[in-house]
């Protein structure tokens, strides 16, 4: 049995491989994906979605993170 994701960077990863988008690059608390995207995990459990180095907005509900990376 696999053990349940603990941190936002664990939930983070499971939702990305759930949604089948790939990590391009990740620096600990930087994740980069598809379409230019890096998700940055901020310490409050937010997850702020940057396009092209601009912030696009802060998320607190990974499946409207992924599906959005996604459109």
């Amino acid at each position: 049995m696999t053990p349940s994701p603990q941190t936002p960077r664990e939930w983070l990863l499971l939702a990305l491989s759930a949604y089948e988008l790939p990590v391009l690059s990740d620096t600990g608390n930087r994740i980069a994906t598809l379409g230019g995207y890096e998700i940055e995990i901020e310490a409050n459990g937010l997850f702020k979605l940057f396009s092209d180095g601009a912030v696009v907005a802060p998320f607190d509900d990974l499946d409207e993170l992924c599906q959005f990376i996604q459109h």
